[in-house]
This record gives structure tokens, sequence and C-alpha cells, in this order.
């Protein structure tokens, strides 16, 4: 028989339900809803802010990534992508306008800075060493001597390309360089040194390069050829306490070098002289078709404009160009041969006569110079 147990009576506040005999269902007491409700929801607040935060990191390091990939792409474009040509430049000039990128260092803030490219043509004691250093002493120029006095730089072409570019790629150091921002970079050439045997190359050379010459000659060949013999004696002599020097820096060296009085061979005076003067006219001629000047030496001495036209050759902005190189021979002519009788009868009555008559006034503005 089922036993009912009224609502009524509770223990412990368990509720106890007989279904019958056999059967007993025991009932757990009810819990506030309102504090489950709170668990779920501060368990709902800790996995959200979790999330949150892991979402967070990956979007900060994600954006970070893509910043740096911008840079990265940007700076690479800035280095790859060419310079842009100046707006004052003529579409003639364009082709003159370099912008290296040397191996050996970084050009920095000068990278999109044009450079020139030029080559002092000239022959021995023109006067080239003195006109090296007066460009040297602008703050935009570097010429980098007679690289090709060493026979192994000059052995065939490809050695003179070879060399070249690695000069007009600003990867040639000397004393003169100031690479990073150069805005004309060049080297002195004689024309014994490989040049006129090679002329087609090197012309071709400086057509495709944008490669500018400057002819440097002198008009008085009696004085170079003096200048000459008085410094390849002193080869031989080593005047100033055993060392050979082709240019002073003081007046004392100077004055030393100038008491030696050469010997001219006055039978070959005239064939030289005229193998000279057509020697540099070929020159000139090979060189027609680049783009060139021709300067003189005595030009220079006399008037101070001219190296306001070099500078405007290079498009370089004019500066005051100065030398500390000490000029050797101030005297006149007739007292710097032994011989002078045999020069003046061998000379009179010639084309060359003027030259023994012929002389210059130094200019301060250029002097004192080196030349003999």
């Amino acid at each position: 028989m089922p036993i009912y147990l009224s609502s009524a009576h509770r223990m412990d506040d368990e509720e106890i339900i007989l279904f019958d005999k056999d059967t007993i269902v025991t009932k757990a007491p009810k819990k506030s809803p309102l504090i489950l409700r709170m668990v779920v929801l501060l368990f709902a607040m800790v996995c959200g802010v979790f999330i949150c935060l892991v979402c967070l990191k990956q979007i900060n390091t994600q954006t970070k990534t893509k910043l740096l990939n911008i840079v990265a792409i940007n700076h690479r474009d800035q280095i790859n992508q060419p310079c842009q040509v100046p707006d004052d430049h003529e579409q003639s000039e364009i082709s003159y306008l370099h912008y290296p990128k040397p191996q050996t260092f970084k050009r920095r803030e000068c990278v999109c800075n044009p450079v020139r490219y030029f080559a002092i043509l000239s022959k021995q004691r023109s006067g080239s060493g003195w006109f090296e250093t007066l460009l040297n002493s602008h703050i935009n120029v570097s010429s980098n001597g007679e690289i090709f006095s060493v026979q192994d730089r000059r052995v065939n072409v490809s050695s003179i390309l070879k060399n070249m570019d690695k000069v007009y790629n600003l990867d040639w150091f000397s004393s003169s360089s100031k690479n990073e921002c150069s805005a004309a970079v060049g080297f002195k050439w004689m024309l014994n040194q490989g040049l006129m045997e090679n002329h087609q190359e090197i012309v071709k050379y400086f057509k495709e390069k944008g490669v500018s010459a400057i002819f440097l000659f002198r008009k008085n060949l009696l004085r170079r050829k003096i200048s000459v013999l008085a410094n390849s004696y002193d080869k031989d002599a080593k005047q100033l306490n055993g060392t050979h020097k082709s240019h002073t820096h003081s007046p004392l060296e100077a004055q030393i070098l100038a008491k030696y009085k050469p010997k001219i061979n006055a039978t070959l005076l005239i064939p030289d002289l005229k193998q000279d003067e057509e020697e540099a006219a070929k020159a000139i001629e090979y060189f027609k078709t680049t783009r060139h000047i021709v300067v003189y030496y005595e030009e220079v001495i006399n008037n101070r404009t001219k190296l306001d036209e070099v500078q405007d050759f290079l498009r370089l902005p004019h500066r005051e160009l100065k030398s500390r190189q000490v000029k050797i021979h101030t005297t006149s002519l007739s007292k710097q041969v032994e011989n002078w009788g045999d020069v003046e009868k061998a000379l009179r009555g010639t084309s060359y006569e003027s030259f023994m008559h012929a002389d210059y006034q130094l200019h301060s503005s250029v002097s004192p110079t080196n030349l003999s």
C-alpha cells in the first residue's frame, strides 16, 4: 500500500517523494537563479577579455610588420628608382649628368646629386699639374691626378677602360677625392700615355659615357722645351736633398731648381717644336666630336676670367680657385738656357721666332705657379 508524506514533513530541507514501497526519489533544493547568472556572466567576461587581448596582440604584430614592410619597400624603391633630373637642365645636358653607385661606399644624402665626368688632356710641362690643383681647390671637384702614368694601367684598351670606369664610378681614391658630394670627377691624361694610340676606342667611350675633355696646352713651346729638359735633369740629379720634385711649394725650392740651365740641341729644335705643335693639333682633331674645350696655360695666367669659363664648362658654381704651387723659372728665357746664342740663331726668321720674345705677367689671382 503506497505511503504518502505531506509536504509539511521535511527533513533537512530535502523533499522525499515515495511513489511506491520500492521507489524513493530525492529532489535537490532549488538554488537562487541570480547567483548562477552572475557566475555565467563573470565567466563570459573573463573569456571575452582573454580573447580581446590575444586578438589585439595579433593585430599589433601584423600592423608593425606591415609598417616595416612599407618602410622597406619605400626605401628600396627610393634607392632603385632613377633620380629626377633637375628642372633647370636643358635636354642636351642630360647625357652629361650621372648618378654613380660606387661599390666602396654610399653617397648617402648626395645619391641624387648629379656628377659630370671630365678628363684633362695635356702634355708634360704644359701646366697641367698646376691647373689640376686649381680645379681641386673647388669644393665640388675631384681630379685624381695622372692615373695612366703607371704602365700597367694602360697596357691595353681593356685596362684603360676598366680604370676609367673605376674613376667615374667614384671608386678611385686619391688625396683629392671628395667623392660623396662631387659635382665633377675626372683625372689628368698625358697624350703619350696610351691616349693617342687608342684614340678611337677612347673617343667612343667619352661619347657613350658623356665625358667632357679639357685640352690644356702651352702656346710657347720653347718654354715647355726648357722645362722638359730641366725636369729631366733633376730626375737624375735630385737637387732638393736627394729628392726629385716636378712641382715645388716654396720659393727656396724653386730657386734651387732654377739654377740649372739646360743646353738645347739647336739642330733638332725646329723639328721638335713642329712635332709638339702637330701632336696637339692631332689630339684636338681626334676628339673634335666629343664635348671639349681648349685652354692655354698663358691664357689662364693672363686672364682671370678663363678659370670662370672652365667652371662654366663643367657647370660648376663659380669659386675662387687657388694653388700652392710655386713657379720655378721667373727670369727671361735668355737667362735660362746655356747656349742661348745657338737658340736665337736657329729660331730667327722662322714661325717660332716669337717664342723668344713672348712673355706673360703673373696674375695675382692665380699666381704663384709651378710652370717653367
